[in-house]
């Protein structure tokens, strides 16, 4: 953008040049979205077109900041701060109660985030903007196991993200509950969907194309981190790797920054599994 210029009683000349420095900016065309491989396909899925015509639009609007593109590689965001290992999340009020099917799952408001670690962690790292999507595909990759994320994204130069590094794209440096921040919004994510299956009991796929819910959108402009998908990342802990399962997809759960599913193992995969890469961003 150009910068403003205070002119004192400006010349015509000078208001002409200036009127075309303006229209030349604004021909300037946006750099193409890049898209990367997976291994694991994906069922046959067409998309709304209302949706679809949402995208474009998102891309625009949520696009990352400039030291975010010149750090990381095309397609990856830029997250840098301090992060805190333990953090209070005090729940203010409960969408459903504590009782229930949902019961204690969905939390309507938070009090603001308090971190209770002695020390935060520096962190710099590059993220995937969006969910990983096969090239030519709308949908992002589904099916998809820890095992799996991780040989696609070391095919790319890149590695399956941790535990710690997927909360912190999520909830940025005021600990946020949700991407988007402190109250839950049905209508922010890909969430809280309630026809969850067929009458034959299979999951209903869901999915919705990178960058259709403009406002589901963290801090630090990843997108899709809450609902969508369960994205595989590898927790936090020595030995050998094991998964953490963030997000939650399409239904009504917890869907917040910190929550986590541990029960299934590195090859577990299904209709509603996967993933996005990191990398370590370069030295400044």
């Amino acid at each position: 953008m150009l910068p403003l210029l205070r002119i004192l009683a400006p010349s015509s000349a000078v208001v002409s040049l200036l009127a075309l420095a303006l229209v030349g900016s604004l021909d300037r065309a946006l750099p193409a979205a890049s898209a990367t491989e997976p291994p694991a396909e994906a069922p046959a899925h067409t998309p709304d077109p209302g949706v679809l015509a949402q995208v474009a639009e998102a891309q625009v609007a949520e696009a990352p900041a400039a030291d975010a593109v010149t750090a990381c590689p095309s397609g990856m965001v830029l997250v840098e701060g301090d992060y805190c290992p333990k953090v209070e999340q005090k729940c203010l009020r409960w969408l459903d109660g504590q009782k229930g099917r949902f019961g204690g799952f969905r939390c309507a408001e938070y009090a603001p985030s308090r971190c209770l670690s002695a020390e935060r962690r520096p962190m710099r790292y590059c993220i995937d903007r969006d969910e990983h999507t096969r090239q030519g595909e709308s949908l992002p990759d589904n099916h998809a196991s820890l095992r799996i994320a991780e040989k696609t994204c070391a095919a790319e130069g890149k590695r399956a993200c941790r535990e710690s590094e997927w909360n912190f794209a999520c909830e940025g440096p005021e600990m946020r509950p949700y991407p988007y921040g402190f109250q839950r919004d049905a209508s922010a994510c890909n969430a809280d969907r309630a026809d969850l299956t067929t009458p034959e009991g299979k999951l209903i796929d869901h999915r919705a194309p990178p960058g259709s819910h403009p406002r589901c959108v963290s801090p630090f402009g990843v997108r899709d981190m809450a609902g969508n998908l369960e994205e595989m990342v590898a927790r936090d802990r020595p030995g050998p790797t094991e998964p953490a399962m963030k997000g939650a997809y399409w239904q009504p759960s917890r869907n917040h920054c910190r929550a986590a599913q541990t029960k299934h193992d590195a090859w577990y995969h299904g209709a509603e599994t996967g993933f996005r890469c990191c990398a370590d961003a370069p030295a400044r």
